[in-house]
């Protein structure tokens, strides 16, 4: 994956307000570490649409640090996961460590 997460379209969506910057990276920091490990737990239980909806909420979280290309990556894989495929799996997963990463040292 090329693409990296940034904050340009979180910059551009405040229009400067830096505290609104700052409350969306901390829903963004407190939120993700659980929607991935629910989104993880489903998919080991082979419960693809419960995994589907949590891939929906963190494709929010994708588009807000600025990932163009790795949001229709959840936009497929989501779409697979209603019909019980996973073929996206590992692509959706290394998104979903960059932006761990990514959050981490923000």
């Amino acid at each position: 994956m090329t693409e990296k997460p940034n904050l340009e379209y979180l910059k551009e969506l405040s229009g400067g307000d830096i505290e609104f910057e700052q409350k969306m990276l901390e829903v963004v920091k407190k939120e993700l570490p659980v929607e991935i490990e629910n989104y993880k737990k489903h998919l080991v239980n082979k419960q693809f649409n419960e995994a589907a909806e949590l891939v929906h909420k963190i494709k929010h979280k994708i588009s807000v640090l600025g990932l163009e290309e790795s949001y229709q990556v959840a936009i497929d894989y989501e779409e697979e996961l209603k019909k019980g495929q996973i073929k996206q799996q590992k692509s959706f997963e290394d998104i979903l460590d960059s932006m761990t990463i990514f959050v981490e040292n923000v």
